[in-house]
């Protein structure tokens, strides 16, 4: 017979639903953020094929692009923990 609390502390291994839709958001966002990360490297190409080229403009979206890449490793995590055995 189980006892009351008998299975305190133990971790469901099924996701529930505010985890599903939590990571679904996650999900659409990293989407979007991707895109954007792939738009910036086409801008930038086509701004650096052209000269003069503005370099501070250029900067600009270069640091823009690697916050973006920040925040995409950020999201995965959080979406795709790294579980150690």
């Amino acid at each position: 017979m189980s006892r009351p609390g008998a299975n305190f502390g133990i971790v469901s291994a099924i996701p529930d639903r505010v985890t599903m839709a939590k990571n679904t958001e996650l999900e659409i966002k990293l989407v979007a953020l991707r895109t954007e990360h792939r738009d910036l490297d086409e801008a930038i190409g086509a701004l650096m094929s052209t000269r003069p080229h503005d370099r501070l403009q250029v900067q600009r979206l270069k640091k823009r692009k690697l916050a973006l890449k920040d925040e995409i490793g950020r999201i995965q995590n959080e979406i795709y923990p790294d579980i150690i055995a």
